[in-house]
């Protein structure tokens, strides 16, 4: 027997697909597909968490380009260029010395692209009925568990 994929609610192995309380035999599969499921209010909460978290790392340049227009109109008005120099150039030293913790909210919005933006369904027929196996928010899981039984039913076809 061989394992293509196990997490906490789904087994795929050469032999089976467990997921959902269900287990159907891979030798009784005729069919595999996948659907988009209805949008659920965890996937829109992550569409706008993303969006909010866009927004938020999107902000603080915005405002350092609008500060440092208007500090250099004003050092030209004033002939003053001395003050804005180092102002400008105390900023860029804090901007550099704050770019690493922006690693935490960038690392959230990979994941939040990960994750995707729909709900998955895997859909088997076996036995002439069609049986939702697994129905998921999570695209990367998603893709895990769909190729695993791709490559399961494959190999089982390979050795009828």
């Amino acid at each position: 027997m061989t394992l293509y994929y196990r997490d906490d609610t789904v087994q795929v192995t050469s032999e089976s697909i467990r997921a959902g309380g269900h287990a159907v035999r891979i030798a009784d599969v005729t069919y595999v597909w996948h659907a988009r499921g209805a949008t659920t209010l965890a996937v829109r909460g992550r569409v706008l968490g993303r969006g909010v978290l866009v927004l938020l790392l999107s902000l603080p340049p915005l405002v350092a380009l609008v500060c440092v227009v208007s500090l250099a109109w004003s050092a030209q008005d004033r002939g003053n260029w001395k003050l804005a120099l180092v102002i400008l150039a105390g900023c860029a030293v804090g901007a550099l010395a704050l770019t690493p913790f922006l690693e935490v909210p960038l690392s959230w919005l990979d994941r939040s692209y990960e994750r995707g933006n729909r709900v998955h369904e895997l859909w088997v027929q076996h036995h002439g009925q069609e049986m939702m196996l697994v129905r998921t928010p999570d695209a990367l899981r998603f893709g895990q568990i769909y190729r695993a039984v791709q490559r399961a039913v494959e190999h089982q076809g390979e050795h009828r």
